[in-house]
C-alpha cells in the first residue's frame, strides 16, 4: 500500500461534519489576560476573541510555547478526512512562480498556506514575519510539529536531512555543498534503526516535555508513524515526485529554489520555527471560524497577508459548491494590492471572477487576492 494512504489501525482523526470540504490549519500567538485562564474552545465573539481583537499590539517577534499552543487549540476546528495523507507535495513546478512572487509580495508580511513541506520553500523565499499553515487533517498539524522539532534539532541542512530520513550524515558535506550533491550523498547511505529510535525519543521529548505541547496520544502516534514512513521509504515517501526531486527542482532560470537549496534559506526558516512563528491550525477553508479569526488577529496587529498558497484546494471547494464561502472568508483578511494567491491545479481554475488562471497541465499560478475577492466583501 502506498505510504501516503496507509494509516495506523487506530482511528486517529474524526470525520468532518458536512462532507469532504478541505480544512485549513492556522495558528497565531495570543497572550491571555493576566490572571485569566484562556478558554481554548472560545467561539468568535467570545471574550477570548474580543481580547485578541482589542490587543492593538504589533505582531510578536516570538511566541512562548504556551501562546503557540493556545492559538493552535483555540483556532482549530474538528479534523476532517481526505482521500490520501499527502505527506509530501506532488507539485513539481511549484518553484517556477517564485521569481515573480518575490517581486509582487513584500517581505515581513504574513504568509498563509496549506499542506506539508512545499510551504517551507515559499516561506524561505518571501521571508514573512509569521506563517500560518492550513489543512483539512489534524495529521498535517502533527507533520508540521514533526518538522518543527527537526528544524530546532538541526545545526544545518545536512543535519536536517540526516534526521528526517534517519540516515547517518555522509562525510564531506559543507555549507557550500549543492542541494543536488547533498541528496545524492544521502542516497548512498542506508537508514539506521538505531538512529531512528534515538531521534524519535528526542523529537517526542522536545514536543511534549520541552515545549509542553498538550498533544493527544493520537498526535504522538501520528508523529511516530510519519517519522517511521520517512525512515522506511526514504525519498520515495511519494514515489513521484520524490523528496529529492522536489528539493532539487528549479525555477525557469535553472536556479535551485527549495528551502534546502542553501544554508541561508534553511537558517532563516529554522529561526522562524524556533521563534514559534510557523503555526499549524485545523480549520475549514469555507468554515465560519479559522480564516476569519486569524484575519481578526492580523487586523488587530496591523499586519497584512502577503501570500496565500492554496495548492488545488479550490478544486474541492468548487466541487462541493463552497467556493463563495471561501471567497467571503478571504475577503475578511487584511489585504493590500500586493497580496497574492499561489495556486496549483490542472483544472483551469482562473480564480474568483476569472482573474488569475492556469496554463496546461498541473502548474502553479499567481492571482491578486484583493481584486479577486472584491465581489465577496
Amino acid at each position: 500500500m502506498p505510504p501516503m494512504t496507509r494509516r495506523p489501525s487506530r482511528a486517529l482523526f474524526g470525520a468532518l461534519a458536512g462532507g469532504g470540504v478541505l480544512l485549513l490549519v492556522a495558528v497565531v500567538a495570543l497572550a491571555p489576560r493576566p490572571g485569566a485562564a484562556a478558554d481554548p474552545s472560545a467561539p468568535p465573539g467570545s471574550s477570548l476573541s474580543r481580547s485578541l481583537e482589542a490587543s492593538g499590539l504589533p505582531l510578536p517577534h516570538a511566541m512562548t510555547d504556551a501562546e503557540f499552543w493556545q492559538f493552535v487549540s483555540s483556532h482549530s476546528e474538528s479534523s476532517g478526512s481526505f482521500p490520501r495523507e499527502n505527506l509530501t507535495s506532488n507539485e513539481t513546478l511549484f518553484e517556477r512562480v517564485i521569481p515573480d512572487l518575490t517581486k509582487r509580495v513584500k517581505t515581513g508580511q504574513v504568509y498563509l498556506g496549506v499542506g506539508p513541506e512545499q510551504n517551507f520553500t515559499y516561506i524561505a523565499a518571501l521571508k514573512p514575519s509569521m506563517a500560518v499553515i492550513f489543512d483539512i487533517r489534524r495529521g498535517n498539524l502533527d507533520v508540521q510539529l514533526l518538522y518543527k522539532a527537526i528544524f530546532e534539532m538541526s545545526a544545518d541542512r545536512a543535519d536536517f536531512v540526516s534526521t528526517l530520513f534517519s540516515r547517518p550524515r555522509p562525510a564531506g558535506l559543507t555549507a557550500g555543498t549543492s542541494v543536488a550533491d547533498m541528496f545524492s550523498a544521502f542516497a548512498r547511505v542506508a537508514p539506521s534503526n538505531e538512529m531512528y529510535a534515538r531521534n524519535l525519543k528526542v523529537i517526542e521529548d522536545r514536543l511534549t516535555a520541552t515545549h509542553k505541547f498538550a498533544m493527544t496520544k493520537a498526535d504522538v502516534e501520528w508523529v511516530e508513524y510519519v517519522f517511521d514512513t520517512f525512515r522506511r521509504y526514504g525519498y520515495s515517501v511519494r514515489p513521484s515526485p520524490t523528496y529529492a526531486e522536489l528539493m532539487t527542482a528549479t525555477d525557469e532560470a535553472g536556479s535551485f529554489r527549495s528551502y534546502l537549496a542553501d544554508e541561508s534559506s534553511f537558517a532563516w526558516l529554522k529561526d522562524l520555527e524556533t521563534r514559534n512563528l510557523v503555526i499549524p491550525v485545523v480549520g475549514d477553508f469555507a468554515g465560519p471560524k479559522a480564516i476569519r479569526e486569524v484575519g481578526a488577529y492580523l487586523k488587530a496587529h496591523d499586519a497584512t497577508v502577503g501570500a496565500f498558497y492554496l495548492s488545488n484546494v479550490e478544486d474541492y471547494l468548487y466541487q462541493d459548491g463552497k467556493e463563495q464561502a471561501f471567497c467571503a472568508n478571504v475577503a475578511t483578511l487584511p489585504l493590500d494590492s500586493s497580496s497574492t494567491f499561489i495556486r496549483s491545479s490542472s483544472r483551469g481554475r482562473a480564480g474568483f471572477g476569472g482573474i488569475g488562471g492556469f496554463g496546461g497541465g498541473f502548474v502553479s499560478s499567481l492571482g491578486q487576492m484583493a481584486a479577486e475577492v472584491q465581489s465577496c466583501r
